[in-house]
This record gives C-alpha cells, structure tokens and sequence, in this order.
C-alpha cells in the first residue's frame, strides 16, 4: 500500500513538472503584451485576452488558418498510406517464411536508427530530380516512406503476440490470406493501428525539418513553418508565438484524446504478454 501511495505521487509530481511549461505557454497567449513585461507568472493585473490567438490564426503574413488545411492535405494521406502498407508488411513478416526476410527485416531495424540530417541533401537532390520539390505529393512520399519503416516493426511485434489458431480456423474453413488477414486479423490489431495512427500523425503534424526542405511557397508553407515568420525583425510578440504554438498543438491532442483507449492498449497491453 505505501509502495502504491508513492508511486502515485510520483507519477502526479512527473505530469506536474511536464504541465508547467504549457501553463506558462498558456499564461503567455491568453494575456495583453503589457502584463507580460513583469514575467508570464505575475497575476496582477490579470486580464485574460483572445487577441492573440485571434491575430495567429489571422495573421496577415502567415495565417495560421492557411497553415493548418495545409498541414492537414500533408498529414492525412501521409498517415493513413504508411499505416495500410506497413499493417500488411508487418503481418507478412510475422506470419509468412521467405528467403530474404531477414535481410529486408535488418534493413527495417537499421532505418530506425537513421536520422533524418543526414540525408536530408539526398532527399532533396531525389525530390528535384522527380519535380517534387515544393510540391505536397514529395512532402508526403518522403514521410511515407519515413514511416513504414517503424510501423512495419511495431506492427510485427504486435502480430507475433496473436495466436494462429483463429487463423488456422478459418483457412480451414476455406478462407484465404486476404480474407483472413482483413476479416479475423485486422479487428484484433485496432489497439496496435490506433497507437501508430496516433503517433505517425503527431509526427507529421510536428514535422518542420522536412517541410522546410522540400516547401517554400508562401502560399504552401504548413503550420509549423509559419510560427517563425511571426517574429518580428526588431520585434519579438511572444503572446503570438504562444498562441501559435497552442493552436499548432490542438490537433494532435484531439487526435490523442479520440484514440486514447486504443493508444494505451496498443502501447502496453501487448508488450506485457
């Protein structure tokens, strides 16, 4: 009991010391730039303002109205496109027997550890080469192929948890891969999906280092490239930035927030068996 009474206070002084950055992030978008002068956590005087977020989401240079359907015409299809192809690569890899499975299952593991600096000339350099620089369809091939990757082996771990007898159940019965997979498999994998959903958009929706490589388009810019083209030159309004940054953040908490019962048990509930 007192172990348990510890542990739980912990946890509660952790999401403490997490929360009070956003709290002083939030103190700073909410309130006039005058009452700011003193320092974000003096509360008096305290007139909490909607100006800020109402200039970020307006701003007459780098909308954030704009940035954010341009986020979402990047971040939707680069979900949802690695999600599917490496759902049925991860369930090939943990069900299936090929000559080269090990080879390409090393090269999945090794592209883990790749960071994205380092090749960040050659994807640019390929992406002109196709005519993709500047263009959406680029942005979302190379996130893409950045997440099929990792999906693929956060899926096959998932996958080698399931039990084949259902499998072997409905094989019998006549059924074939395609039916298997998509009828008695998939179901089963919806904690697994909705945790790589959920992290594969955040990181996206996040993404500023490849949107800043292959977008440079006013018109085309994401959300989080133009949180920056909000600073001044001589000028610096931090309750802008910081309701920039809230409305940025949104997003991904709602997505967080909708698949919070799968999120937890594909992240825990299959690595404890």
């Amino acid at each position: 009991m007192k172990k348990k009474i510890l542990w739980t206070i912990i946890g509660w002084l952790v999401g403490l010391i997490w929360i009070v950055p956003f709290v002083g992030v939030l103190m700073t978008a909410t309130r006039p730039l005058d009452e700011l002068l003193g320092g974000c956590w003096r509360v008096e005087p305290f007139h909490p303002t909607l100006n800020n977020l109402v200039g970020a989401w307006n701003h007459p240079t780098a909308s954030l109205k704009q940035g954010m359907m341009n986020s979402l015409i990047v971040t939707i299809p680069a979900t949802f496109l690695p999600l599917i192809i490496a759902t049925m690569a991860g369930y090939g890899f943990s069900r299936y027997r090929f000559r080269t499975k090990k080879l390409l299952f090393a090269l999945v593991v090794i592209t883990l550890a790749l960071p994205q600096q380092t090749i960040a000339i050659p994807i640019f350099q390929l992406m002109n080469w196709l005519n993709l620089v500047d263009t959406y369809f680029g942005l979302i091939l190379v996130h893409t192929a950045w997440g099929i990757p990792w999906i693929t082996f956060f899926m096959r771990n998932f996958f080698t948890t399931i039990p084949r007898a259902m499998e072997e159940t409905a094989r019998i019965d006549g059924a074939s891969d395609i039916t298997t997979f998509f009828r008695i498999v998939l179901p089963m994998a919806l904690p697994a999906i909705g945790s790589a959903f959920a992290l594969q958009f955040t990181w996206v929706w996040s993404d500023f280092f490849l949107a800043l490589i292959l977008i440079y388009s006013p018109e085309k810019l994401l959300a989080t490239q133009r949180i920056p083209l909000m600073r001044g030159v001589y000028h610096v309004d931090w309750g802008l930035l910081s309701s920039a940054a809230i409305i940025v953040m949104i997003v991904p908490i709602l997505v967080y927030l909708l698949l919070q019962r799968y999120y937890i048990k594909g992240m825990i509930g299959w690595s404890l068996k």
